[in-house]
């Protein structure tokens, strides 16, 4: 709609990932290059970590098309599998026959297959995305096909993309080993103010405008504080701001349309609504590690001593005390986890930070047409900060769970639903 109004040829802002916007500033280009060097080199396992929004989908992309045509890629994008089906999916990827066999026996095939691979002076590179949702089995799994090599060269080169809490993930003493493997790490950091306006500029250029800068500094201030710095929000708010600036008529972009961008994201930040947010995810976090752990053993505060007894006074009527929903979810949910059979399978519909769990609750509800009882929590974190997941379904197996991702509606199936086991659930609850 506003593409003749600035003189572009195609939407500069888009989110879907596009090599031919690719800005190699804010140590983008910088990573893609190590990267690249990194496999080149034979390296075993390499770790990239950013925020959701920060661009490893686009880095992803951008690596694939760096690499030479020797160089064979398998994507595993759902990794939230049992360290036997992590096995598996790799053997599928490469066309491996594994019916009927062993864990012991694929791994004795896959070994054979990368020799065969390396002699042909081929690499093999998987790429895991959401690497924070892994099992810790299948992480230790991992781990042991980094140990298929040569005398001089890995046969498997393996590329984890996750977000900030992969970092704690493998922190845990239980998988120490894995982490003494990665031979490379790279954060994706969010973009400063002066990083944002380079982008911006870089993506209008790419899009084919060649007038002026239209975006004003006091814009660049609203979009760095409303978008923290994430280039999926600079990209949904600087669309907008383009489609407001044409509303109104103008070419410079200032504070006004930015706000509007803004305010049509839903990313409005206020001082007195993040103070208020603060307390409340505190205070609602407590209740929720309380209810959770049924440890609610709150002491009684003293009565003051009476000199003189008083008269005893006639019993009023008990009054029950009020139900807190999420509390009744809560206790509900510990149940329901304790009776699943830790193989099996469930999905993980969405995670919510504590303060609005409810509002999402209904969401789901609603959407998924499901009733209450069929809908599970359980507290964990997200960047530090207390969560929870909101999880539905017991499935024996992976087909049938997938079935089951297949028939959700649109509006849940965007959230990217999980599949977790129950086991990997448990031990992230404890």
């Amino acid at each position: 709609m506003y593409l003749e109004h600035f003189g572009l040829d195609q939407p500069p802002f888009k989110i879907t990932p596009n090599q031919d916007f690719f800005y190699p500033g804010a140590n983008r280009g910088a990573i893609l290059d190590a990267l690249v060097y990194a496999i080149g080199s034979g390296e075993g396992i390499v770790k990239v970590v950013g925020e959701v929004g920060t661009g490893k989908t686009m880095l992803c992309r951008m690596l694939e098309s760096r690499l030479p045509d020797s160089v064979e890629i398998i994507y595993l994008a759902n990794p939230s599998l049992p360290h036997d089906e992590i096995l598996y999916a790799i053997a599928d990827e490469l066309g491996l026959k594994h019916a009927g066999q062993r864990p012991t026996q694929v791994i004795r095939e896959l070994q054979n297959f990368l020799i065969d691979r390396h002699a042909q002076g081929h690499q093999v590179v998987v790429f895991i995305d959401e690497a924070q949702a892994m099992p810790l089995d299948s992480l230790e799994e991992i781990r042991l096909l980094s140990n298929l090599e040569t005398g001089s060269s890995k046969l498997l080169q393996i590329i984890l993309f996750g977000q900030p809490e992969f970092e704690q993930h493998i922190n845990q003493p239980q998988i120490r080993q894995l982490k003494e493997r990665i031979t490379h790490s790279f954060d994706l950091r969010p973009f400063s103010r002066a990083e944002i306006a380079e982008y911006l500029t870089y993506r209008m250029r790419a899009a084919g405008y060649r007038g002026p800068t239209v975006f004003s500094q006091g814009a660049l201030k609203l979009m760095h504080h409303a978008s923290r710095g994430l280039v999926r929000r600079v990209n949904i708010i600087a669309d907008k701001a383009l489609l407001a600036a044409f509303s109104d008529n103008t070419h410079d972009i200032t504070a006004k349309q930015v706000k509007a961008a803004i305010r049509d994201s839903g990313f409005e930040r206020s001082k007195s609504a993040l103070i208020k947010r603060v307390a409340t995810v505190f205070a609602l976090a407590a209740l929720v590690a309380v209810a959770w752990l049924g440890k609610a053993y709150l002491p009684t505060p003293a009565q003051p001593a009476q000199a003189v007894a008083a008269p005893a006074a006639i019993a009023a009527p008990p009054v029950a005390a009020p139900v807190n929903p999420l509390q009744a979810r809560l206790d509900a949910s510990r149940e329901w986890l304790k009776k699943q059979n830790g193989a099996h399978y469930t999905i993980q519909l969405s995670t919510s930070p504590v303060e609005t769990a409810e509002i999402e609750l209904q969401r789901i509800q609603f959407q998924a047409k499901l009733a209450p009882e069929q809908i599970f929590i359980y507290p964990t974190t997200a960047s530090s900060k207390p969560v929870l997941a909101i999880l539905s379904g017991a499935f024996p197996s992976v087909n049938e769970a997938r079935e089951a991702i297949a028939k959700l509606p649109s509006s849940l199936q965007s959230n990217q639903p999980l599949l977790r086991t129950f086991k990997g659930i448990r031990g992230e609850a404890q």
